[in-house]
């Protein structure tokens, strides 16, 4: 049995550990141990960039890696889930019948990788962890492993669903998951309408739990006014992202265009790495804009809050990707607001639930460069809309978008999932 005398674990399924561009939930993990949570991260690979955040060193939770390819640990994997269908022979048939149905759905092998995961996270390294509860952190892969441990273990398991792994996974398979899930969270209003709606009958409860960032990270002091004395100088563009097809990034550069050919003078930023880095960056020389544009790749925290501190103006342009990728509320927007940097973003997903237009920012439609343009300008060029729009921009996520405050909508539905009497299955 899994059985254990120590505190109650939450055992947290994730894709990467630690991610750069996950820094939302390595913030997630450090606030629940604060909140008094002892949590065990699975992995399913190792990390691939050379830093991570600062916050992931105050991180207390053991980390075990589960075989991220097939082949190369195939003897593990094969062993693990020999000795564990040995034990709990109909349990573990019941999971294999479920997979092959889950296989026929998408005619995916990942399917059968995600089972033999789970099947040797539970045979090596559940016993004796006092885990009572798993959960993943998005509805593709992890959640998966989740699903199927669930089967193999008897444990209940949860899951957050967040943008792309909702929106590119098969409704039936998420339909599945939703279903059998002890209960989902989701980081927009947009997410959970629409996962209600493909699971209109299903009785699992949908949370809506904004993300949030700390407000202490982001502090005003030194942020960019355009002080006296630099009126003349290049306006300061900054746009903070990962480069692929969702973040409209193609937009965002032929509004430049659009900026150069009117005279203005300006400096534009990029930060972050990803796909379309060769696209984007042939495309900056195609369009002469080597001139104007800096890319920088990942950075780490402190020199993205410098570049914060030195903007007159943050732009995104997000849209649906031809594979229905869409973001939900990305942070950048919400670090940029909490800096009182202006933003200029598309009216997609569920930004329009963070930005009010003319309100706490100004919205346009995707992929519409002559109105991202017209927009960068006005904000550029009358001092009154950008005082207008920053104080309520950082009131807005000071209020509504505390990660302080937020996790405690989160620690509630953990304490009540740890507190359940559970009867794993004997292994």
């Amino acid at each position: 049995m899994l059985r254990s005398k120590s505190p109650a674990v939450l055992g947290m399924i994730l894709k990467g550990f630690p991610r750069i561009s996950e820094t939302f939930i390595s913030n997630e993990i450090l606030l629940l141990e604060k909140l008094g949570f002892t949590i065990h991260i699975f992995s399913m690979r190792k990390p691939r960039e050379t830093f991570a955040h600062q916050s992931v060193g105050r991180i207390n939770a053991r980390v075990d890696y589960l075989p991220e390819k097939i082949l190369p640990h195939l003897f593990s994997l094969l062993q693990a889930n020999l000795v564990l269908a040995a034990k709990i022979p109909m349990l573990y048939g019941r999971a294999v019948r479920m997979a092959f149905r889950r296989f026929l759905r998408t005619r995916k092998s990942a399917t059968l990788k995600h089972l033999l995961q789970a099947g040797y996270l539970v045979e090596r390294l559940l016993l004796g962890r006092g885990i009572v509860h798993l959960h993943a952190h998005f509805a593709h892969s992890p959640t998966s492993v989740a699903f199927f441990a669930g089967l193999l273990s008897g444990l209940p398991f949860s899951f957050t669903a967040h943008a792309k792994d909702i929106y590119t996974s098969h409704p039936g398979q998420l339909r599945e998951k939703i279903a059998l899930a002890r209960f989902v969270v989701t980081c927009t209003g947009y997410n959970r309408d629409y996962l209600k709606r493909i699971a209109p009958d299903v009785h699992t409860p949908i949370e809506r739990i904004y993300h949030g960032i700390n407000p202490r990270l982001f502090s005003t002091a030194g942020t960019n006014c355009r002080r006296k004395g630099e009126k003349n100088r290049p306006y300061r563009l900054l746009t903070v992202a990962r480069l692929t097809a969702k973040k409209g990034l193609p937009t965002v550069y032929e509004a430049l265009c659009r900026l150069r050919d009117r005279d203005i003078a300006f400096e534009h930023v990029l930060i972050g790495d990803g796909e379309m880095r060769d696209d984007l960056l042939a495309l900056i020389r195609r369009r002469k804009l080597t001139g104007f544009t800096r890319w920088l790749g990942t950075q780490p925290h402190h020199v993205v809050l410098e570049h914060y501190r030195r903007a007159d103006l943050f732009l995104l342009g997000c849209r649906i990707a031809p594979n229905g990728d869409r973001d939900g509320i990305p942070n950048v927007l919400l670090e940029a607001m909490a800096m009182q940097v202006p933003v200029v973003a598309t009216r997609v997903s569920a930004i329009p639930e963070l930005i009010k237009d003319r309100e706490t920012g100004l919205l346009v439609p995707p992929e519409d460069p002559d109105a991202m343009a017209q927009a960068v300008l006005a904000v550029l060029r009358d001092t009154a809309l950008r005082e207008q729009l920053v104080g309520p921009a950082r009131e807005r996520v000071l209020r509504d978008f505390d990660n302080r405050t937020l996790i405690r909508q989160l620690a509630a539905r953990f304490q009540a999932a740890l507190a359940a009497p559970v009867e794993p299955a004997a292994v």
